[in-house]
């Protein structure tokens, strides 16, 4: 038996004739995410990051998403090679890796996802959801065709190293965090302060000189359009969370008389 796996968020992008909207999903729950996955969203973010996700769960997201034409991306915690091989071997094709600041980190993570001699990957194929247990041919030998990886930055390192880090080979592209970036400014929670915006802006004008796409959070509409003119290629404008929560509220203030919050978007 032979089976074909799914086209990579990296093929997505070089085949899509316009910026790739997604959402995250974080409630740690397989149900939520097939609500979300089934919803026309070209992609998804699963986070382990800031998320109640543990690889059961991942894994159970990835089966409830699996059903529906949107691509699914997984962050990891941390760079780590066991839990980007564990993630992997899950199946995840598309992988996101916070907090990279330098090309030498982007370089481990690249090492992470390939197998030896390229790089560090433990091999475990057989055993394991991501070759479908043995069943896609030659899995070991073309395993880089069925992984994307893209980093995250969100720091002022990160956007000093910019250039360097696009270009990493392995790197198929590059996601800027404006929080952790605004924090890193000294301006914490202030995403859309124009300092951090500009560095955000000359973190995408060296991504995309390095030819390689780049992505942004915005739950903000007029500012993720904004990102949007500037060249953003996939854009996260939204959390199953932040829907759920602010939506609840929407509607406790219409049937109880009280007023929704007002909350600073993420």
């Amino acid at each position: 038996m032979s089976l074909r796996l799914s086209s990579t968020f990296r093929d997505d992008l070089a085949a899509a004739s316009r910026p790739l909207a997604g959402i995250w999903a974080c409630t740690g729950s397989a149900l939520v995410t097939e609500i979300c996955a089934g919803a026309g969203m070209d992609w998804m973010l699963i986070d382990m990051e800031h998320s109640p996700n543990s690889l059961e769960s991942v894994l159970a997201q990835l089966h409830a998403a699996s059903g529906y034409p949107t691509t699914s991306v997984v962050r990891v915690p941390i760079g780590d090679v066991v839990t980007i091989k564990q993630v992997l071997d899950l199946g995840a094709q598309n992988l996101l890796v916070p907090m990279i600041s330098t090309p030498d980190e982007a370089q481990q993570a690249v090492d992470a996802v390939r197998y030896p001699p390229r790089g560090r990957r433990g091999v475990g194929s057989a055993l394991a959801r991501s070759a479908r247990w043995n069943r896609v041919d030659d899995y070991l030998g073309s395993a880089d065709a069925h992984v994307s990886l893209f980093v995250q930055i969100e720091t002022a390192e990160g956007v000093d190293n910019a250039a360097e880090i696009a270009a990493v080979d392995g790197v198929d592209g590059v996601f800027v965090g404006p929080s952790d970036l605004a924090a890193s400014l000294g301006l914490l929670g202030q995403q859309t302060h124009p300092d951090v915006t500009a560095a955000v802006l000359r973190a995408f004008a060296a991504v995309r000189a390095a030819g390689k796409p780049v992505g942004v959070n915005a739950f903000d509409p007029a500012v993720a359009q904004s990102y949007l003119d500037e060249g953003a290629a996939f854009v996260l404008v939204g959390a199953d969370v932040a829907l759920l929560a602010r939506g609840s509220e929407a509607l406790a203030a219409r049937w109880t008389g009280g007023d929704a919050a007002t909350h600073a978007s993420y």
